[in-house]
């Protein structure tokens, strides 16, 4: 086998250990999001560095939910300076002040992304939830934040202040697969099983609220040709979620 074969059993065993260990949070997680969802009330997400990407993988998307909230900040993200990011992933205070600058409130549910759950910001953004009395998501790596220490004040790491943790079952790291020749591996799976596991919340929850006699509202595609679906989505959520 290649490296293209090596990679993909490798993301395919991902996937099976993460959803079959992952099983009865996903479902817990799911019944709180459905709950907000038929509260009327909206499921955010957040990320630092490549892991901003799955707060955007449920934000505005198709088959999605236009109750999807993304929290982004460009200098946390890499457009802008990826050595910036991360920096600025590790400064105390600026996820306090950048979750201050949405309309999250109890009883909507908080998505917090972060491969290595060690870095200062995800876990200042879970706390600052908690405060809040917002349910919060941890999507991460638990052998990664397992082994090493925290960069929070706290000395805690994301899994341990979140309410719900789904471990992504990478590994320290992230990249999995040795090249010959090459002194460090290869092949990050943290973004492609995150964002399964996201979107398994998402497509759980909608069932779930389904099932309670509530139907959420989705997007279609923009590029299906559906007059006035999303239009009419966007004009019902534009004042409530900041970046429509």
């Amino acid at each position: 086998m290649n490296a293209i074969d090596r990679y993909r059993d490798v993301v395919l065993r991902q996937l099976d250990v993460a959803l079959s260990d992952q099983r009865p949070t996903l479902e817990h997680a799911a019944a709180r999001v459905a709950q907000a969802l038929t509260e009327k009330r909206f499921l955010y997400a957040f990320g630092t560095g490549h892991s901003h990407m799955l707060a955007e993988e449920i934000f505005y998307r198709a088959g999605g939910l236009a109750r999807a909230c993304a929290i982004l900040d460009p200098p946390l993200m890499l457009h802008e300076s990826a050595s910036a990011s991360s920096q600025r992933e590790q400064t105390p205070g600026v996820a306090t002040t950048l979750l201050s600058q949405y309309p999250i409130t109890r009883g909507d549910v908080l998505v917090i992304a972060s491969n290595s759950g060690r870095n200062a910001v995800p876990i200042e953004m879970a706390l600052a939830a908690r405060e809040r009395g917002i349910a919060t998501v941890a999507i991460t790596s638990l052998l990664h934040s397992q082994a090493f220490p925290s960069r929070h004040l706290s000395g805690k790491r994301l899994f341990e202040v979140a309410d719900f943790v789904l471990d992504n079952a990478g590994v320290p790291g992230d990249a999995s697969i040795d090249l010959p020749g090459l002194p460090r591996k290869v092949g990050p799976t943290s973004t492609l099983v995150g964002a399964f596991l996201l979107n398994a919340l998402v497509v759980r929850a909608i069932e779930l609220a389904l099932e309670s006699g509530h139907c959420s509202e989705v997007y279609a595609s923009s590029n299906a040709d559906i007059p006035g679906w999303n239009e009419s989505l966007i004009a019902q959520f534009r004042s409530q979620i900041r970046h429509l």
